[in-house]
């Protein structure tokens, strides 16, 4: 099993992020590539770069809003250390997906776009991880696991949260 690193993003600062989007002044439809850089960066988009974004996009507010709030792949609040994607679509939910989402949040302690209390997972549902014949699949990361099962996702999350406290 190959485990990936934890997350590593900077603390915000308003600053830092001013610094992150600049390359897309004057790029009016650009929105969108600096929200990704943003969170890229920060893990998140915080609330305090809304007006930040809004001025240098000659934007209101609410619309820059609009965005963060339509597509789904935009956090708003800062993610845990790794970020679980467990798979929703009918493939998965054939093979177990129902089951297996009821066990994991059990064991994480936490429901979809929430983070575990010592802040190491944030659970999020997809609709296809384009691994159907593996089902049912999780995504750590970047990193898709197929055939997950109960056993298989405690075993994932022990060795991963043990790997992102420097224990071996």
């Amino acid at each position: 099993m190959q485990l990936v690193q934890p997350a590593n993003h900077r603390e915000f600062s308003l600053e830092h992020a001013s610094e992150v989007v600049e390359e897309f002044r004057g790029q009016p439809s650009a929105l969108i590539n600096a929200l990704h850089k943003l969170q890229e960066t920060f893990g998140y988009i915080d609330e305090a770069a809304m007006p930040m974004l809004a001025k240098l996009f000659n934007l209101s507010r609410a619309e820059v809003h609009g965005v963060t709030s339509f597509y789904h792949d935009f956090r708003r609040q800062k993610p845990g250390r790794f970020t679980i994607k467990v798979c929703q679509a009918e493939a998965c939910q054939a093979m177990g997906s129902e089951a297996l989402t009821d066990a994991i949040q059990k064991h994480l302690g936490c429901s979809f776009h929430e983070t575990t209390a010592d802040g190491m997972f944030t659970l999020e549902k997809v609709y296809c991880l384009g691994n159907c014949a593996c089902s049912p699949n999780i995504m750590v990361d970047k990193q898709t696991y197929g055939r997950v099962t109960e056993k298989s996702f405690k075993t994932l999350t022990s060795a991963l949260a043990a790997k992102a406290s420097g224990a071996k």
